[in-house]
């Protein structure tokens, strides 16, 4: 796979405007889905990337994680990659629309402690684009290595509906009889402010605006807000810990109104996950990482 090495972290305000002005096309084409045809088989190269703690400390408080330490949480490698993977997923040459692409799941493995004060380098490429029941999925693959030893990787999947049978805002996890299961102890009840989106969307980049007002998110067939996927599943880390050498899956079922109520909970086998009016929302799992994962 060819690599293409950036000399900044490129800005997301324009990413997200050239792939809102090519999703009409993209979905139009979608008519006709081709899974794998296509897709960016370029690697994006991002080297010398130098944490801003205060952009940090912002996000740690948004998320619940202790402000200050020196170590990134385990989702943040996530807010740095993913300029680059917008870059690739708003190309010309990536088939799925923008507008509507749902993240339905991250698998995250950190190898060890991540030094907020460190300088890292990072790699983003489209793994595969794959069939999916409600469409098409595509998996994001992104690196972080520190002198050349990877230290943390991911896998996030997207999904593009074009089934029009599908509502918006429908969960996109497994069949619903999954959900019917035991429910985890409660160990918290939550309530989400309504500007959660916001203040995420300025301690991350992430401006997509169904997060960020009723209005616009109504513009999407969501009845309010709704909070990104990455800050509940961080929310959730937060709260539950994780090893320094850790493996975190999770799935993001249905989206969480803003504001909202929701229960966290948690046993102690290293599984967690979000209710709220009789819905999953979110459903992950801690582990240590096994050598070679994911």
């Amino acid at each position: 796979m060819p690599a293409h090495t950036l000399d900044r972290t490129p800005p997301l305000a324009p990413l997200l405007a050239r792939g809102a002005l090519l999703s009409p096309f993209k979905k139009a084409a979608l008519n006709r889905p081709r899974p794998d045809a296509g897709r960016p088989r370029t690697r994006l190269v991002l080297p010398g990337v130098r944490i801003d703690l205060a952009r940090l400390a912002a996000y740690e408080r948004v998320c619940g994680f202790p402000v200050g330490d020196d170590a990134l949480p385990i989702t943040y490698p996530h807010v740095l990659g993913f300029p680059l993977a917008m870059l690739l997923m708003t190309d010309r040459g990536f088939p799925l629309p923008l507008l509507g692409l749902v993240h339905t799941s991250v698998e995250i493995v950190r190898r060890r402690h991540l030094p907020a004060t460190g300088t890292y380098e990072l790699f983003v490429y489209v793994e595969e684009l794959a069939p999916h029941r409600r469409g098409t999925e595509a998996s994001v693959h992104t690196e972080a290595r520190e002198s050349g030893e990877l230290v943390w990787e991911s896998r996030s999947t997207y999904l593009a509906r074009h089934r029009s049978d599908v509502p918006a805002g429908a969960p996109t996890g497994a069949p619903s009889t999954a959900d019917e299961r035991e429910a985890l102890p409660v160990v918290a009840a939550w309530r989400f402010a309504g500007d959660v989106g916001r203040r995420y969307a300025a301690a991350s980049g992430d401006r997509n605006p169904i997060h960020l007002h009723a209005l616009t998110a109504r513009l999407f067939g969501f009845r309010r807000a709704i909070a990104h996927g990455m800050w509940t599943a961080a929310r959730c880390l937060a709260a539950h810990g994780t090893p320094e050498s850790a493996l975190v899956r999770t799935e993001f079922r249905a989206p969480v109104l803003l504001p909202g109520t929701v229960e966290y909970g948690a046993d102690g086998f290293g599984n967690f996950e979000l209710r709220g009016g009789g819905r999953v929302h979110l459903r992950g799992e801690v582990r240590g990482a096994p050598l070679g994962a994911p």
